[in-house]
């Protein structure tokens, strides 16, 4: 049956929505549309397009149904017979049933022993359930902070100003958050403010661009983007489009025109992260850099208007921008009046964490705990030791605390003014790294042996205290940092066991001393974080647990490990190999798992299969105990695999439980054997597929 269908379109007009958070309100908004017309089983077909500007959040669903499909529907009752009484008289169950399904007895049928009634539910119209469908979208959208405007108990994010609705070019009869729909929008607050009327959702983007906003995110990000690079362009340099300044500049502005100004020359005498920092955090503007990435004095700004007097525009940014960058230079000139080892002792003012003490304690900690790991990895330790009494005293300069985001960067330029050795000023800025997924490891031992320390410092520290991440709350970012041990343990070939740095870390000096389980808690938790790694990197999570099982803790051996597994797995015997360890594990369980004797008596093997096997696991067990003690993982499973037609051989054609128990004893050591070889490895039983 051939169904009508029309476009629909929906437009929130509100108050300056959250320029950060304008492309995730839209997206919540469009995807709880999309979830309301599956449920309402009108999702086929159609194509959803989002559109959100600042003051607007909007979609439009083409080709969707004017009415629900009619559906049969069936309602099992009670048990037929307790249905009718032995005349043939409907019982209470069934007039009960009836009633409750709104039907006469005469409707009622039999199946598989029950009554039943079945009937035709009609379709509603589409335009009946679309305001609930909104309704419900945007009371479930992800809004963290609600509020409510004028005598109005209604709350979203910001006051809501109108609402369209509009089916085909029909207004739909509803209403949504207190407002009635109609079909009337608003223009630019400044080039078309005025009251637009859509004729239908075919028109309404055109109709919007005609009043100066461009509705769709997209498009006005990627004109943004254009407009920024060709004016670096113009301006002789490359402009740098940080990404989420780019979102942030889409989410302020419905009719986007950059404009390129400067200012002074001198301010380049300041670290090129203040200024860069400066004009993005206070201005959103972007930067202009020379072919060489050296900073220029240009910057570049959007405007949501088209100025007649652009000049005047520019000028008035220049003068906004020049009290900024002086504010900058002046901490950057009071700042150095004055050594970072100068602040050392004053970190003791700072509370790190409650219970866990101040920014000195926890700096006097890493200056052992970094001496450590210096010694572990044969790096200079007086340099990581220097750098870790030094690594926290930036925090209470005047330029980080004004830009936070400078942590570390301006403690290297501090430090090299402070004529520090070359490392330890690297080890500034490199004790955060990897501060994001991706992010640069630490290049200079000084900078891996800080981040290193720092990271378990804050992990044993906070878990000592209970502060284990659950679910979204992470409010130390110790996924992060767990996995930033992880990754500089892997990238970095470093050879010493999580177990050791726990301890090193515990062992030091706390005001609240670590729980007792804080070691085995925390070792978990990281095994977790770099499972979910090696699933990001496409290995399969049943890989990492046959390491895991096997106990180990030194991330640079689990990492090899693995790689291995991973790529035995791809190999034909695999899982052939991996059903079989199942099988050897689960009869060595039944028959006494640990306590089984290893021990082959050679005069007790009497069929060829058990002998062949024999055999090659001897010789395997020669071939790759070097191998193993090389940690050469892959070339010891590769080897390995040349087993799987001497095990196939073995279980079709021997019987491990025989009747006679020497024989029994010795078959189950073979087994033990076999085992002990792969086990040496990881435990491939858990390779096998379901």
């Amino acid at each position: 049956m051939t169904t009508n269908t029309r476009d629909f379109l929906v437009e929130l007009g509100t108050e300056e929505l959250p320029p950060t958070q304008l492309k995730k309100l839209s997206d919540a908004f469009t995807q709880g549309i999309e979830a309301g017309l599956k449920e309402a089983d009108l999702s086929d077909d159609i194509e959803v397009i989002s559109y959100a500007a600042p003051r607007r959040l909007a979609v439009k669903v083409t080709n969707l149904a004017e009415k629900q499909q009619d559906r049969d529907e069936v309602i099992f009752g009670p048990p037929a017979n307790i249905a009718f009484d032995a005349d043939g008289n409907p019982t209470k169950a069934a007039l009960g049933f009836a009633k409750k399904s709104g039907a006469s007895v005469e409707d009622l049928s039999e199946e598989n022993g029950k009554l039943k009634i079945s009937r035709r539910i009609a379709g509603q119209a589409t335009s009946e359930l679309l305001a609930g469908i909104i309704q419900t979208s945007l009371e479930k959208m992800p809004i963290a902070k609600r509020m409510r405007w004028g005598s109005s108990r209604t709350e979203f994010v910001r006051p809501v100003q109108w609402l369209i609705m509009l089916f085909g070019n029909e207004i739909v009869n509803g209403e949504v958050l207190g407002l009635s729909a109609g079909n009337t929008s608003r223009g630019h607050r400044f080039h078309a403010n005025k009251e637009i009327t859509i004729s239908s959702a075919a028109d309404y983007k055109q109709a919007l661009r005609d009043a100066f906003v461009i509705v769709d995110y997209n498009e006005r990000k990627e004109l943004i983007r254009a407009q920024v690079k060709a004016k670096g362009e113009e301006v002789g340099g490359i402009a740098i489009i940080d990404e989420d300044l780019l979102d942030e500049v889409t989410g302020l502005n419905e009719w986007p025109t950059a404009l390129a100004g400067n200012f002074d020359e001198d301010f380049l005498r300041v670290p090129s992260e203040a200024l860069i920092s400066s004009m993005k955090e206070h201005q959103k503007y972007f930067h202009v850099e020379d072919a060489n990435g050296q900073l220029k004095p240009i910057f570049i700004t959007l405007t949501n208007i088209e100025s007649k007097d652009p000049k005047q525009v520019i000028e008035g940014n220049e003068k906004v921008i020049r009290p900024r960058l002086a504010d900058a230079a002046f901490f950057w000139d009071t700042d150095r009046k004055n050594t970072l080892e100068s602040r050392y002792e004053k970190l003791d003012t700072v509370v790190w964490v409650n219970k866990l003490g101040t920014l000195k304690a926890k700096t006097d900690r890493l200056e052992i705990l970094a001496g450590k790991i210096a010694t572990a990895i044969n790096a200079d330790t007086a340099l990581a030791q220097r750098a870790a009494k030094l690594c926290k005293t930036d925090l209470l300069t005047d330029m980080v605390y004004e830009f936070t985001d400078l942590q570390g960067i301006a403690g290297t330029y501090y430090a090299q003014g402070d004529g520090e050795h070359a490392d330890v000023c690297a080890a500034m800025q490199e004790q955060y790294m990897p501060s994001f997924a991706g992010d640069e490891l630490p290049a200079t031992q000084a900078g891996i042996c800080i981040a290193l320390a720092d990271r378990i410092d804050s992990l044993v520290g906070l878990f000592g205290l209970g502060q284990i991440p659950t679910g979204s709350k992470d409010p130390f970012a110790l996924r992060r940092a767990s996995l930033g041990v992880l990754r500089i343990l892997v990238e970095k070939n470093i050879n010493i066991d999580l177990g050791q740095l726990i301890d090193w870390g515990i062992e030091s000096t706390w005001e609240t001393e670590p729980k007792a389980e804080t070691k085995a808690t925390l070792i978990e938790y990281m095994l977790d974080r770099f499972s979910a790694w090696y699933k990001d990197q496409g290995i399969a999570t049943e890989v990492f647990q046959a390491v895991r099982a096997l106990g180990v803790t030194n991330a640079l051996d689990i990492n090899d490990r693995v790689q291995a597994v991973n790529l035995f797995s791809s190999m034909d015997e695999a899982q052939a190999l991996a059903a079989a360890n199942k099988r050897v594990s689960n009869i060595l369980a039944k028959n006494g798992g640990e306590s089984v004797s290893a021990e082959i008596n050679a005069s007790l093997l009497s069929e060829d299969a058990e002998k062949v096997l024999a055999q090659q696991v001897a010789a395997k067990q020669t071939e790759v105990q070097p191998l193993l003690a090389d940690a050469k993982y892959k070339e010891a499973l590769a080897s390995l695999a040349d087993l799987r037609e001497a095990v196939d051989a073995f279980f079709d054609n021997v019987m491990v439980m025989a009747d006679d128990e020497a024989v029994k004893n010795n078959r189950l050591a073979l087994l033990k054997q076999l085992q002990g070889l792969f086990i040496a490895i990881a435990d491939i039983s858990l390779l096998q597929q379901s």
